[in-house]
């Protein structure tokens, strides 16, 4: 079984893939190797704002199509740059994720189609599945909640907003209780 290292026509979505090689015969099996573009926009891949996929930037497909009774099975790994900024010191990060994908991409008429709801499974139509979809829930199931620069990265100072790491170690701020404030404007200053 060889890799085949494919790529859309220019009109096509690089994201579908075309099964009719395989036909329906359980066990039939090809891999496929592909570069394809991320969606942009309200298409984006991660948790915007916080750490994404970059629209437009390249994500490469390994993957295995195997025929099985009541479909194609599509199983292998998306890897892709990750973009986004620390959620303690707000600094810009950079990342490489590589995540499994598997899916059952259900043949029309199969039982598994006739048994399950619409948007419980994908389906091939036209022998064809899109991609799309599987790869993003991977992805955002694979992204940090809070991504950090570091893992134990200070954040910023809550009274000025500064780093903490650009901070000298004795930065601090005097807090005066509001309830004191006035009597601190009719004491004498001690500087």
């Amino acid at each position: 079984m060889s890799t085949q290292r494919t790529s859309a026509r220019p009109d096509e979505n690089p994201w579908i893939f075309s099964t009719r090689e395989l036909g329906r015969r359980p066990g039939a099996q090809r891999t496929v190797a592909r570069t394809v573009p991320a969606p942009e926009g309200d298409e984006v891949i991660g948790l915007s704002g916080v750490i994404a996929v970059p629209g437009g930037s390249d994500i490469d497909l390994d993957l295995s199509l195997e025929s099985v009774t009541e479909g194609v099975y599509v199983s292998g790994t998306a890897a892709a740059r990750l973009e986004g900024e620390c959620s303690r010191c707000l600094d810009p990060i950079t990342d490489d994720i590589e995540i499994r994908v598997g899916e059952l991409f259900a043949y029309p008429d199969s039982v598994t189609e006739e048994t399950t709801d619409a948007d419980e499974i994908p389906r091939l139509v036209d022998e064809r599945f899109d991609l799309t979809q599987t790869v993003r829930d991977a992805v955002v199931t694979d992204l940090p909640m809070a991504p950090l620069c570091t893992p134990d990265c200070p954040g910023l100072c809550s009274g000025c907003g500064e780093r903490w790491a650009d901070l000298p170690s004795d930065h601090g701020h005097e807090t005066l209780d509001p309830r004191w404030a006035a009597l601190k404007e009719r004491l004498p200053s001690t500087d």
